[in-house]
């Protein structure tokens, strides 16, 4: 395989690792118990259980993740087009040779 084509594999599977990743800390975001920050309620007893409230994992910001995706479909995009690139000039270079 020449490089090329090692190349763009290797940065499609990049792009579809960022992709998945970022979607996974929105999925966690809107699921229930995804993570959970106890906090205590001053005016609460001792003995009472802290306040439980859905906190959104460190770096979660949804603007962000939107942006990642997006960056990411370009990645997978223009490594995409890497690909069919070098797919027509192998076939046209084996059409030359035949």
């Amino acid at each position: 395989m020449s490089i090329s084509l090692s190349t763009a594999l290797s940065g499609l599977s990049a792009a579809n690792e960022r992709m998945r990743a970022s979607a996974q800390k929105m999925a966690d975001v809107a699921t229930e118990g995804a993570r959970r920050e106890p906090t205590q309620d001053p005016s609460a007893s001792q003995d009472a259980q802290p306040a439980r409230q859905r906190v959104p994992a460190p770096g979660t910001d949804l603007e962000t993740q939107l942006i990642e995706q997006r960056s990411a479909t370009y990645a997978y995009v223009a490594n995409l087009r890497v690909l069919q690139t070098q797919v027509r000039a192998e076939g046209a270079l084996l059409d030359i040779q035949a």
